[in-house]
């Protein structure tokens, strides 16, 4: 990973039928950061992670991604976004991380099969590989789509709220696998609630309210203070507004 994969944000506004989410926003992400992008529902914090992804196109400013390619992200959605009664089981669903180097009508080899086991292995899913996703529990597919992570093996990471309503065992676990994603020089960014799991595992934070209120080691971006500025400015454009997250 010698090339420099810093992603930059030039004046960047995002948003949908001509509605801006968010609005001029400059700063980068440097190669290996560990970043926890916070603030009020609304604040336009999945949105840039869409953007980053390539799934909506900048209304104005621009991304410079620098020397990272479209095949070198790695995005989970929410949870919501995936659909468990779709008919397919937990190797199947994990091993789609293998597409982008077999292709999507490749035929999997031995040694890719052993990789989806032991991918699936390290998140502690042994033994789940024929059961249909959706005879799992929260916790349990959270963990299947990181194994899916796994075998992407992308240098960046975009997780939208990667922890909502899981089990607290396997927070911890899923930590741990983003705490080696981080000592191996990947870039993670990851849309976050809950403040005082940001606080303890996340070095550098975004604070978005449609635009950034702040930008830069945790223990200042989350500031009291950068909160409730926060928290104005975002019922500034929608009193159903909810405040901004736990341990605030």
């Amino acid at each position: 990973m010698s090339e420099s994969r810093t992603i930059a944000l030039r004046n960047l506004t995002l948003g949908y039928d001509r509605h801006p989410a968010i609005h001029h926003l400059d700063g980068e992400i440097g190669q290996g950061a560990l970043l926890a992008v916070c603030g009020p529902n609304g604040a336009g914090k999945s949105t840039l992670l869409k953007a980053l992804t390539g799934v909506i196109t900048p209304m104005d400013g621009q991304i410079d991604f620098g020397g990272v390619r479209p095949r070198d992200i790695a995005y989970l959605p929410q949870a919501a976004q995936i659909d468990v009664s779709f008919p397919i089981d937990v190797f199947d669903m994990a091993a789609m991380g293998l597409w982008r180097r077999i292709g999507l009508f490749g035929g999997m080899k031995r040694a890719d099969e052993r990789k989806v086991r032991d991918a699936l292995a390290a998140v502690g899913l042994s033994g789940f590989e024929r059961r249909a996703i959706g005879a799992l529990s929260g916790g349990q597919q959270q963990r299947m789509l990181f194994a899916r992570l796994l075998l992407q093996d992308a240098p960046v990471i975009l997780l939208d709220e990667p922890f909502s309503a899981i089990d607290e065992r396997t927070v911890d676990d899923l930590l741990a696998l983003i705490g080696r994603w981080h000592a191996e020089g990947r870039t993670i960014v990851a849309v976050l609630h809950d403040f005082d799991l940001v606080r303890a595992h996340f070095p550098e934070s975004l604070l978005l309210a449609r635009e950034k209120i702040a930008w830069g080691p945790t223990a200042e971006a989350l500031s009291a203070e950068n909160l409730r500025r926060a928290r104005a400015l975002t019922e500034a454009f929608d009193e159903t507004a909810s405040a901004c997250g736990r341990g605030a």
